[in-house]
């Protein structure tokens, strides 16, 4: 008996309902309104977007006034990676700060703040926590956005945040399944591969999705990255032995049992688009079981989502993909839209109140065992930049350069980067200290293992002059070096803020 493939209204409605798209812009466009009337049920929001909680909160309004169910969906990771404070850098910690601190009940009110500031704005779900155990250091992507390199440590305090940020009404989306923390390949760029095998799988990468699981995460993004022992052809946001085989089956057949929604990371990263294209890997994703389709970091306009919508209507039309998976992951969409209606997230209840207050928590600036005097007069900040993660944006500052002048007036600072480096490091260090003149100088550094050039600067600039404090606002993998030597474990302003307190001695 053949298939009965439903109307074109229909099947347009469930194409749109798996989509979750951005846009330019601080206003909704007539675009985007339009489609949210055909049946679009997810927005996603980015930095661009977003001017000020009250006019996020004028347009997250606008959006339900055209549909009342809808998915307002934000990549706000907190720490490094965030969308709501995008031009100023984030009041919370990331998560490599809070794994420093391994207090699961400071990760857990830190999460619950952020949800109910994501409420307040109108969002109701958050791509966010990063599960990844970040097992391999020379990682380009991950990084500080991890817990740490313990699977154990990233399981409790993932866990924590799920369970915190679901308490203010905000749909948690815990990525990336399978685990992106052992990669040395950035997925915006190109297709990662990692070499596990299954029990490496099993005892590393998933605890902290298992944990996830146990702790209700109503979402779980899938990872553009190709596990030979688990399908040795498809990345695993296309692979039905990841999403299906492995995501969704029980765990008496060794997998992790998640009944929720399954979103994939956004289809034009390139480790995707560039290998299959945005529609065929929209198709093949659905196809394995994911049941949304991430898309607008960098594609975000009508034409895309129309292209998307189109291919999933003649996919199913062609019998490339079954109606019925189509249908059933429209409905999961739907099912959580509604979940954050009645949990209160994104304006559809009363908000919970807020919980005590509690400490700005990256870790503790840690000093090596020189002597130091705390700088009591301008200094000269010397920050070594790398090029910027994509996940973590070029717009969001970064340093300590602006806290510092806060607490000692006539502070000033210069960016140097590769391409200084590549003119000389001896050059390189001669223009700083003559910039500097007497001050004392502040090296700032970001993942100092991973760049040769700003090791081989800093070891110049430290051989220069000794007295030179140190501060590492990415992953503390390389040796401590300077007078002191503080490790922020990220680089959100409140990390700033407590290196610039343990560098003069003073607060605010």
């Amino acid at each position: 008996m053949a298939t009965v493939i439903r109307s074109a209204d229909t099947l347009t409605r469930d194409a749109l309902a798996v989509l979750q798209p951005g846009f330019t812009g601080t206003t909704a466009p007539d675009w985007l309104l339009h489609r949210l009337d055909e049946g679009l049920a997810t927005v996603a929001l980015f930095g661009r977007n977003v001017h000020s909680p009250e006019q996020l909160a004028a347009l997250t309004a606008r959006l339900r006034g055209i549909r009342e169910d809808l998915l307002v969906a934000i990549d706000e990771e907190g720490g490094d990676v965030t969308r709501l404070e995008v031009r100023g850098g984030s009041s919370f910690p990331g998560n490599l700060a809070l794994g420093a601190v391994d207090d699961p009940e400071l990760t857990h009110a830190v999460a619950r703040e952020l949800g109910r500031r994501l409420a307040d704005c109108g969002i109701n779900f958050n791509w966010a926590p990063s599960a990844d155990v970040n097992s391999n250091p020379a990682n380009p992507v991950i990084g500080v956005r991890s817990f740490g390199a313990a699977p154990e440590l990233v399981a409790r305090h993932t866990a924590a945040y799920v369970q915190g940020l679901q308490s203010a009404g905000v749909a948690a989306c815990t990525k990336h399944f399978p685990g992106h923390g052992d990669t040395a390949t950035d997925s915006h760029h190109d297709l990662p591969r990692i070499t596990a095998d299954l029990t490496m799988l099993q005892e590393r990468e998933l605890v902290p999705f298992r944990a996830a699981v146990a702790a209700g995460t109503r979402a779980v993004m899938s990872a553009h990255i190709l596990l030979p022992a688990l399908d040795a052809e498809r990345p695993a946001t296309l692979s039905p032995a990841a999403l299906h085989g492995l995501l969704r089956a029980p765990a008496t057949e060794g997998g992790l049992g998640f009944d929720g929604l399954i979103v994939t990371d956004g289809i034009e990263m390139r480790a995707i688009a560039a290998t299959y294209g945005i529609e065929r890997g929209s198709v093949l994703a659905l196809a394995a079981g994911a049941d949304a389709i991430c898309v607008g970091g960098g594609l975000a306009d009508e034409d895309t989502v129309l292209r998307l919508r189109d291919a999933l209507v003649r996919a199913v039309r062609e019998g490339d993909l079954p109606e019925e998976r189509l249908a059933d992951a429209a409905a999961r969409v739907r099912t959580l839209a509604h979940w954050t209606r009645d949990a209160g997230g994104g304006g559809g209840g009363p908000p919970p109140p807020p919980d005590p207050p509690y400490p700005p928590p990256p870790a503790h600036p840690q000093h090596t065992p020189t002597p130091y005097e705390p700088l009591t007069g301008p200094a000269y900040v010397a920050a070594f930049t790398p090029l910027a993660n994509i996940a973590v944006g070029d717009e969001t500052p970064w340093g300590v350069a602006a806290e510092l002048s806060g607490l000692l007036p006539g502070t000033e600072t210069a960016a140097y980067t590769a391409e200084d480096a590549a003119a000389g490091t001896r050059a390189l260090v001669d223009t700083l200290l003559t910039a500097a003149g007497d001050r004392p100088v502040v090296a700032v550094v970001r993942d100092l293992h991973r760049h040769p050039w700003m090791a081989d600067a800093l070891h110049a600039l430290l051989t220069a002059r000794p007295r030179t404090a140190v501060v590492e606002m990415g992953v503390p993998q390389a040796p401590p070096q300077g007078a002191p030597h503080l490790a922020t474990h990220g680089a959100a302003r409140v990390c700033s803020q407590a290196a610039a307190e343990a560098l003069t001695g003073r607060k605010p």
